[in-house]
């Protein structure tokens, strides 16, 4: 009796299983259609999301939160397209996720089909690789190759673009002959020893070192490296937006975040050190501020896995190219220890004088529900966050003790992240409470996806910091415009309660100090399903400290400024 051989989209679906995956995140149509029926004989399950889009941040999420790879199902033309704005965020916070489309027929590509787009084309600049498969015989191979590539090295995102006619055509390939061909590509691994001992030397040298964590120091899993370092050489500890979890912000020797609105401490000891090394970290302009004059003086020292970041904003005196745990690792052999008993009593000194504060009188305060939030959670929650005022707060008032419990959009800045981004973390977290903390104006770009929560009864719990405006453009109109605001009066938000409840998640609002306590922790207590709690903050409430985009640390502003402040030709 003859077998017939296994199409193209089983072979995908067998390849997935090979790698281990435990969900696919997608949308069906007709091109992708054999691939989702081939799902249904395989033991992944399904999450059928409401928007592409939603699909992807559920993947990078889930990526985030396991450090395993998040599979994006999506069709050719919009469905693909729709795609790109999720792919872009992994690809700038290096997020291991997989986005596979269907496609038209080969003999039609380039046709102007129905529903054809060149995806593979369109995505080549925010992803780390791109496939146009064109025989079936090439589908085992592929998939080990682009999880290979996704996990590895620096990770990010692989797009494969599959014709339908491929993915109906016959496999004869067996997965056990399928040896990957990647020429050029290398994983770094160890730094280089030499260059790891001069590092060793002018640590013990400086009388005022700093530690700069950053993801890529979260992703090599090298934060008890870190804390050994730290420790052993007295050495105080900042962390970019995205390092939180790379060091415990909750340590005597952390300074918190650092700064376009990181922590006044952290930015002074920016301002006065006299070596800072990055670990992981690419030195993104909300770090560095002006460039010519950030660390003047300093030795600046950058471990990275990605060679390619090496002297692209500022230039350094010594780079590592290695896997940040592994090079910590080995200079941690290389350590003596030096004297910065006087350094750490004077950053102890800007701790109290400077510390994360807000104003206790008028109405419901952002930063009071953020830092009651984390002394109910005790810092052993999942946090993710949309793009804005309440990510800045966020960043200040929720302290991240652990890998993996803070997932934000850095590099993209993508509204609509939050909440997608925190049903895939729960479902790579099922036992930890996630919480995703997003404004009025990026939840309701992505808040389709309540259903999807409530049908797969997920209990993540969404925090709505509603001033009903656009805040963190509103308070750049403020501060740099003469508060001359247009476009960010969110004037007809929906009822974020009534939303949640018809949707099939509970709804919670609070509007009184005197409630926030009760409320919250009645939502951290409900675990049927989602929730989304309505917070009614202060309307035209700005987040300090804040250093004005392209300015130097001297210029951090630690409340309203006086007058009208030129406008700044930095980014948002």
């Amino acid at each position: 009796m003859s077998v017939n051989p296994r199409t193209g989209a089983q072979a995908i679906i067998d390849g997935l299983q090979k790698q281990g995956v435990e969900y696919v995140f997608g949308y069906p149509g007709g091109a992708n259609m054999p691939m989702f029926d081939a799902l249904l004989d395989s033991p992944i399950k399904l999450i059928l999301v409401r928007h592409e889009q939603g699909a992807t941040h559920m993947a990078d999420g889930y990526a985030r939160a396991t450090g395993k790879a998040g599979v994006v199902f999506v069709t050719s033309g919009p469905g693909a397209t729709n795609a790109i704005t999720g792919t872009m965020t992994a690809q700038m916070d290096s997020s291991p996720i997989i986005v596979i489309c269907g496609q038209t027929i080969v003999n039609n590509l380039g046709l102007d089909a129905f529903q054809e787009a060149d995806v593979s084309g369109i995505s080549y600049p925010v992803v780390k690789h791109s496939y146009l498969i064109k025989d079936a015989n090439d589908i085992p191979r592929l998939i080990r190759e682009s999880f290979y590539l996704a996990e590895t090295g620096r990770p990010g995102p692989v797009l494969i673009d599959v014709p339908k006619d491929i993915s109906l055509s016959p496999v004869t390939e067996s997965d056990a002959n399928t040896e990957m061909q990647l020429p050029g590509y290398g994983i770094p691994t160890h730094g280089d020893s030499d260059t790891i001992a001069t590092v060793a030397e002018c640590l013990s040298a400086a009388k005022r070192p700093l530690l700069m964590v950053g993801h890529g120091a979260v992703i090599s899993d090298a934060g008890r490296a870190i804390k050994t370092l730290a420790e052993r050489m007295r050495i105080p500890v900042t962390n970019t937006l995205l390092g939180k979890g790379g060091f415990p912000e909750t340590h005597d020797l952390s300074v918190g975040m650092l700064g376009m609105h990181g922590t006044a401490y952290a930015n002074k000891t920016v301002m006065n050190c006299d070596l800072i090394m990055s670990i992981g970290s690419r030195w993104d302009d909300r770090i560095i501020g002006k460039a010519e004059v950030f660390c003047e003086g300093a030795v600046k020292i950058h471990i990275d896995i990605d060679s390619s970041e090496f002297n692209k904003l500022i230039q350094v005196d010594h780079c590592i190219h290695g896997d940040a745990r592994l090079v910590i690792e080995e200079l941690n052999t290389m350590l003596e220890p030096g004297d910065t008993s006087d350094w750490l009593q004077q950053i102890d000194k800007w701790k109290r004088q400077l510390p994360l504060s807000f104003k206790k009188q008028g109405g419901l305060k952002a930063q009071h529900v953020l830092h009651e939030l984390d002394r109910l959670v005790g810092g052993d929650a999942v946090i993710t966050t949309d793009v804005g005022q309440h990510q800045m707060w966020a960043a200040q008032f929720c302290r991240t003790t652990q890998r993996n419990h803070w997932i934000t959009s850095g590099g993209a800045g993508t509204m609509g992240f939050g909440f997608p981004a925190a049903i895939g973390a729960q479902l790579g977290f099922p036992d930890k409470t996630v919480i995703a903390v997003v404004g009025d104006g990026g939840f309701q770009m992505t808040m389709a996806e309540l259903p999807t929560a409530a049908i797969n009864k997920l209990p993540v719990k969404v925090l709505i910091i509603n001033n009903s405006y656009l805040g963190m453009v509103r308070q750049w109109q403020n501060i740099f415009f003469d508060n001359r605001l247009s476009g960010v009066d969110m004037e007809g938000n929906p009822d974020f309660v009534k939303l949640a409840e018809a949707c099939g998640a509970k709804g919670f609002r609070i509007k009184r100090k005197a409630d926030l306590t009760r409320i919250l922790q009645q939502a951290l207590d409900y675990n049927d399903g989602p929730c989304v709690i309505d917070a009614e903050v202060e309307k035209e409430d700005n987040v300090f400290p804040m250093i004005p985009s392209g300015e130097p640390y001297e210029s951090m502003l630690l409340e309203e400024p006086k007058t009208k402040l030129a406008q700044p030709t930095g980014s948002t």
